[in-house]
């Protein structure tokens, strides 16, 4: 035994004192009562919940194609229903615990089989109960090992261990005990924030009445206080000091204030984007240094831009702030464009009004108001008499839309009807002194 590992010494040492307690278990009339009640209270909890479970199951089930609150409710209870026989034989157990540690004054073989019915109690919520990926795994290769242990009763001296065993951080020092539940809790805390942000984030999106960006800011905080709270819950449970948080906090301030100014400069500007509501995703917009596209995407640090050719622009927030923006879209306001088109001198321009309004007017994606189709005069051209139509249309004239070509055709065919010449250029090329 000499020369092993201190550990190596404990578990041997702690598997010949279990080894001699089975033994003593084999020859004690007491330890032979108490497995006969371990079998008794077994087999009377399994003639329980065969009769008690489909009662139960009636009483708390739902009707048959209920919906709402309540009966999501009944439905989740009755998940819970496979937990009835362990926990029934650990209640039989623990009535019978009582009377044996009356009559032969030790109660150890009873107390380790109400440890084995929570075990079995574990393994049935893990298996039948916890539905999702990442539950399962933690309850699978964490819950049942821990409650394998405690079964033994060797819960309190494995964590003595973990207790004693540290790791080191410069001048920070935590035992490997407090690692495990740090990872232990964090992992659960931050999937419960995880699932309680898509809760939000279903139930915010459902708020119609709400604007897009009043939307968007309520999903933005309500995330970060869930993961803020989760943090801070975490370091309680870590046994760190909180005030380490405030002076990490100074240095963070300090730290945006020299080198991190266009983080924070892009991050406020993005919480003014979404309380003005100005510009929201879904709007067509275009900013002073040319980039233009529907909002498809508002994140904290910059909103993304998708081009009528599908690619995506990010652009920084703080250029919606401090920089000139046309806004398109405003919520599916109209907009106005225009055609420019030519005819002969030889027309009798005071037609031409006539004849192109209705037939831009006829398109089915003109609009009537605010107003209608204009045909205005611009000029005097080289070639011919220069005219532009001006219509009103719902959206943006864009690849998928190409309201104007549809324009230019209705021109161009109520121009050829009317037998209206639209010009080309020409050019008179004058030779002097005669050809030789």
């Amino acid at each position: 035994m000499q020369g092993q590992p201190a550990f190596v010494t404990k578990a041997i040492a702690a598997l010949n004192e279990a080894w001699e307690l089975a033994a003593s278990w084999l020859t004690s009339p007491a330890a032979w009562s108490q497995f006969t009640l371990l079998v008794a209270s077994w087999l009377l909890a399994r003639l329980a919940a065969k009769r008690l479970a489909p009662q139960l199951a009636r009483m708390i089930g739902p009707k048959p194609g209920a919906t709402g609150a309540i009966a999501t409710s009944r439905r989740f209870v009755l998940r819970f229903l496979p937990l009835l026989l362990p926990l029934l034989a650990y209640g039989f157990t623990a009535i019978g615990e009582a009377f044996t540690r009356q009559v032969f004054g030790s109660g150890a073989v009873i107390a380790f089989g109400k440890r084995v019915f929570l075990l079995l109690a574990a393994r049935i919520f893990v298996r039948d109960m916890l539905r999702d990926p990442f539950l399962r795994r933690l309850g699978r290769y964490v819950l049942i090992p821990v409650m394998a242990v405690y079964a033994l009763g060797l819960l309190p001296t494995v964590t003595a261990w973990l207790e004693s065993l540290t790791v080191e951080l410069g001048n920070i020092r935590f035992s490997v005990m407090a690692l495990a539940r740090g990872a232990i809790a964090g992992s659960l805390l931050f999937w419960l924030g995880a699932w309680s942000n898509r809760q939000s984030t279903g139930y915010i999106k459902a708020q119609g009445a709400l604007r897009p960006a009043t939307r968007e800011l309520a999903m933005k905080a309500t995330e970060l206080a869930i993961f803020g709270a989760a943090f801070l819950l975490l370091m309680s449970i870590m046994g760190i000091d909180l005030t380490a948080i405030a002076v990490l906090g100074g240095a963070l301030g300090v730290g945006i204030g020299l080198g991190l100014q266009q983080i924070a400069a892009n991050f406020v500007s993005g919480i003014i984007l979404l309380i003005e509501g100005q510009t929201t995703v879904g709007d067509y917009v275009e900013l002073d240094g040319g980039e233009k596209g529907t909002i498809v995407r508002m994140t904290a640090r910059a909103c993304i831009l998708e081009t009528f050719d599908g690619r995506w622009i990010v652009v920084p927030n703080e250029h919606f702030v401090t920089t000139r923006v046309v806004n398109y879209s405003d919520q599916g306001s109209a907009n106005r464009y225009e055609v420019a088109f030519s005819v002969s001198y030889d027309t009798d321009i005071n037609l031409v009004p006539g004849i192109i309004a209705p037939a831009v007017a006829a398109l089915p994606f003109v609009l009537a108001a605010p107003e209608g189709p204009d045909v205005e005069l611009r000029g005097f051209g080289e070639s011919g008499v220069d005219f532009a139509v001006e219509y009103w249309v719902n959206g943006i004239d864009d690849g998928r839309n190409k309201y104007a070509s549809q324009v230019f055709y209705a021109v161009w065919n109520a121009l050829k009807a009317a037998a209206i010449e639209i010009p080309f250029p020409h050019r008179v090329v004058e030779i002097k002194g005669g050809l030789k």
